[in-house]
């Protein structure tokens, strides 16, 4: 097995901020630029950092680039699900784009077309937002998630984003927001009023696979002792087996996994565990593989499944959906909500025995979680 690497703080591998003209003078950056310590870049309206080559062969490079932006779109929009697979009905705000870690199989690569991280700091205008969505909806029930086009804690110690988040949402009742990383940055959590409302979520996978797949990332000792801390200050938990990926004893890899997952933290404490084999768009495989040449995984057998994602055939999927599953219920609470992240109907029925819909449909067993 690989040597397992600490990475420390994924933040420091930012190395240099640019700020567009318009929010130099934004209170919010400005407390960004001052804590960062980094070399600045004003930039000019219509102009965007220059990192040299062309996506996504200056991938690599543009991860050491911040750019502190005004969004001026939509920041909170459900989930981008597919008709065709069963979605949990999560609600996605986006706090900005990209992340200094680097899964090879982060379908990220994919999606955007720009190296950079980007960070937006208009957050009262985000807040506003979410202000006119609970506060006018209080019989709406949310599940809130800023893991979705970034890690929501991986530039965290230069943001400061999660305790404003935390501090918001203590007194949404109708809401809850979930912070989801693979990194062990939580030190900024502690004595943060938060009331139940905020679940902390971590990605976990089998050690081989966090060893060599997940680039710049913490290790599993180290994820799972940052989950016993929040634990202890009182957050809910969440774990996410996604992707799932088959390799050489995997089964072992993932046994290994939830064992040392379930000595670390209380079992009650733990809202949901999802579980999502890898999936990823076609042209992922060719910016990975180019990137990361000793990755091999691309490489086995794939299907492309009704939302023009690859997928693993069926047989497999629920093959080792059976195994993780097996695995998890013996030792998860039975309040815990054990779930698909994107699988068909059938699977479901397949793996556990029933469909959502005969327990309420998925959102509606996630919300009983945590209400």
């Amino acid at each position: 097995m690989k040597k397992v690497i600490s990475y420390g703080d994924p933040a420091h591998y930012v190395t240099h901020l640019h700020v567009t003209r318009e929010c130099v003078d934004n209170p919010y950056a400005q407390e960004i630029i001052e804590r960062a310590n980094l070399p600045v870049t004003i930039l000019e309206d219509g102009t965007l950092p220059d990192i040299p080559g062309t996506y996504p062969e200056n991938l690599t490079q543009g991860k050491h680039h911040l750019l502190l932006c005004k969004h001026r779109g939509v920041f909170f929009k459900p989930c981008p699900g597919t008709r065709e697979y069963t979605c949990c009905g999560y609600q996605v705000l986006n706090i900005g784009m990209n992340c200094p870690m680097d899964c090879v199989y982060c379908i990220l690569q994919a999606y955007l077309n720009n190296p950079w991280l980007s960070f937006c700091v208009n957050v009262e205008d985000m807040l506003a937002e979410l202000d006119n969505v609970l506060l006018n909806q209080p019989e709406q029930f949310y599940r809130i998630g800023t893991g979705e086009f970034t890690d929501s804690l991986a530039i965290d110690s230069l943001t400061g984003l999660s305790s404003r988040l935390i501090r918001y949402m203590n007194d949404k009742s109708n809401a809850v927001l979930e912070l989801k990383t693979k990194c062990n940055i939580i030190k900024q959590l502690k004595d943060v009023p938060h009331n139940g409302r905020t679940v902390v979520a971590w990605s976990l996978n089998s050690p081989i696979i966090m060893a060599k797949e997940e680039l710049r990332t913490a290790t599993l000792d180290e994820r799972l002792e940052a989950a016993s801390q929040v634990a202890e200050w009182g957050y809910h938990l969440a774990f996410h087996f996604d992707p799932i990926i088959k390799h050489d004893n995997w089964q072992q890899g993932y046994r290994e996994t939830i064992r040392r997952l379930f000595e670390a933290v209380p079992a009650d404490k733990i809202a949901w565990i999802s579980m999502g084999a890898l999936r990823y768009l076609p042209s992922l495989k060719n910016i990975a593989t180019e990137r990361f040449p000793t990755s091999t995984f691309f490489y086995e057998e794939f299907i492309n499944g009704l939302d023009n994602k690859y997928r693993y055939f069926r047989p497999e999927r629920v093959s080792m959906y059976q195994f993780i599953l097996g695995e998890l219920r013996k030792y998860a609470a039975d309040r815990t909500c054990i779930y698909f992240c994107m699988e068909s109907r059938e699977i479901w029925q397949e793996v556990f025995g029933y469909t959502p819909e005969e327990h309420g449909g998925l959102p509606k067993m996630l919300d009983r979680s945590v209400s």
